[in-house]
């Protein structure tokens, strides 16, 4: 299994309540809400503007608005593969790691978000996918998931806690 890691992403949360949302994912349609505000789409661009260009931006509009939540997993359709993806946790520890797995895709592939109270009474958190990729798929998408991990970190970290 070929592991993809984030840098450390740091949020003012206590980390007791960022694990509250993250071990619930109908929590998570709060992305939904964001993603349809001109305000935070405009932020979004701010930030990540060198990054991702405005028809990615796009893309991923329409796929979260797509999303459906459950209290264990996310679900969106990808048309690509003609199939439903399903984003399901597969094990909590309280307050510090939720692990999910990816169904419905051609590759095995886990998220693990790791979570620490930082110093300042904040959480610290990390992102770490692990796919199971062969050579050749590893070198078309090794760089992209590297930077998609990276993305879902900074995404998760600016969520209101």
């Amino acid at each position: 299994m070929t592991k993809y890691e984030s840098t450390i992403k740091s949020n003012p949360a206590p980390v007791e309540r960022v694990y509250a949302k993250l071990s619930d994912l109908t929590n998570l349609q709060v992305i939904q809400e964001r993603m349809s505000d001109p305000n935070f789409v405009e932020a979004a661009k701010a930030q990540f503007g060198d990054k991702v260009n405005p028809d990615q931006l796009e893309m991923i509009q329409q796929r979260v608005k797509e999303m459906t939540f459950e209290r264990d997993s996310v679900t969106t359709h990808i048309d690509q593969l003609g199939a439903d993806l399903t984003l399901h946790i597969i094990e909590r520890e309280e307050p510090k790691l939720v692990k999910m797995e990816l169904l419905g895709s051609p590759v095995a592939a886990n998220l693990w978000v790791q979570l620490l109270p930082g110093n300042d009474g904040g959480t610290r958190m990390k992102l770490t996918i692990g796919a199971d990729l062969n050579f050749f798929i590893k070198q078309m998408v090794g760089k992209k998931l590297k930077e998609g991990v990276e993305r879902f970190a900074d995404m998760l970290a600016m969520l209101p806690y």
